[in-house]
C-alpha cells in the first residue's frame, strides 16, 4: 500500500510524523509520502487529490488528505468539531480519505465512482487527522466499506475554481487552474497576464523551452489528467525560462486569480 498523505501542517512539521505513526500502527507495511500544501489552502488540496489520484501510479493506493479550516460554522466549536470525512473511489481504483472542506474535492467530483461520507467524530480532539480519523482510513483502505455512511450530494460540492494560482514548484514555476484547451492562441503570440497588483508580457507556447532564455511563457504544463469521457486536460504553467515567475509576480499566493488583460 502506497500513501499519500496531503496537509497543511507546514514542510518539516512533526505533525506528518504524528499522523504517520498513526497511520502505520494499521497498515505497518505501508510506505508513506507526505505533501505539505499552504495553511488553509483547500484549492491545492483538491488539485493534488486529482494530479496523485487521477494518473499512473502503483496499483494499491490511498490518499489521505487533511486540510480543514473549519469554515463550514463561523460559531464557536464544541468539541473541536470540523468539517465531515469523506470517501471516494477513483476510476482506477485509487481511494481517496479526507475532509470535506472548500474545495478539497471539487477535482475529483465528476471522476469518483464512488463518493461518501465516513462515519467517525467530526470532533474530539483538535488534531483530528491524527487521533480520530487513521483507523476510519486504515479500515477503507484494507476493503473495510463498514465505516462508510450517505452518498455525498454534488450540488454540495463547488466546482474546481478555475484562473487561480494552483501550485508554485520549486523552480518558481506557476501552475495554474487554466484549461489549455480553452486558450485560442498561436504560438509566440504576445499576451500580458495580471496576478494581484503585478502585470508582466509573456509569450504563449506550445512547449515552455521553446522560449528565449528571460522570456515568461504560458504555455500547457505537466500538471493534468484524462476527463470522465477519456480526453486529456492539461493545466497552463506560467514559466520564465532562466528565471522565475513566481518572483516576477510578486510571489502570489496560492488561490489567486490570474486574468489576460491582453
Amino acid at each position: 500500500m502506497f500513501i499519500s498523505l496531503i496537509a497543511d501542517y507546514g514542510v518539516g512539521d512533526p505533525a506528518f510524523a504524528e499522523v504517520k505513526q498513526r497511520l502505520l500502527m494499521a497498515l505497518p507495511n505501508a510506505q508513506i509520502h507526505e505533501i505539505s500544501v499552504p495553511p488553509f489552502s483547500t484549492l491545492a488540496t483538491g488539485f493534488w487529490v486529482a494530479q496523485l489520484g487521477l494518473n499512473l501510479g502503483c496499483p494499491e493506493r490511498l490518499i489521505y488528505h487533511n486540510c480543514a479550516p473549519r469554515q463550514d460554522d463561523p460559531e464557536a466549536r464544541r468539541d473541536n468539531e470540523g468539517e465531515g470525512l469523506t470517501y471516494a473511489l477513483l476510476p482506477n481504483g485509487v481511494k481517496v480519505v479526507g475532509v470535506n472542506a472548500g474545495y478539497t474535492l471539487s477535482f475529483i467530483k465528476e471522476q469518483a465512482k464512488a463518493l461518501h461520507t465516513v462515519n467517525v467524530s467530526r470532533g474530539g480532539s483538535q488534531f483530528r487527522s491524527r487521533d480520530v480519523f487513521p483507523p476510519a482510513a486504515a479500515a477503507i483502505a484494507q476493503e473495510d466499506f463498514s465505516v462508510l455512511g450517505d452518498v455525498l450530494d454534488l450540488s454540495q460540492i463547488p466546482d474546481m475554481p478555475l484562473d487561480r494560482v494552483a501550485w508554485v514548484d520549486g523552480y518558481g514555476n506557476i501552475k495554474t487552474t487554466i484549461p489549455a484547451d480553452t486558450i485560442i492562441l498561436e504560438p509566440e503570440t504576445k499576451i500580458v497576464i495580471r496576478i494581484g497588483d503585478v502585470v508582466s508580457d509573456a509569450v504563449y507556447s506550445d512547449g515552455s523551452f521553446r522560449v528565449p532564455e528571460g522570456t515568461l511563457a504560458f504555455s500547457p504544463g505537466s500538471s493534468g489528467w484524462s476527463l470522465p469521457e477519456g480526453q486529456p486536460l492539461r493545466w497552463i504553467e506560467l514559466f520564465l525560462r532562466g528565471g522565475n515567475a513566481w518572483e516576477r509576480f510578486g510571489k502570489p499566493r496560492v488561490g489567486q486569480t490570474i486574468a489576460r488583460i491582453a
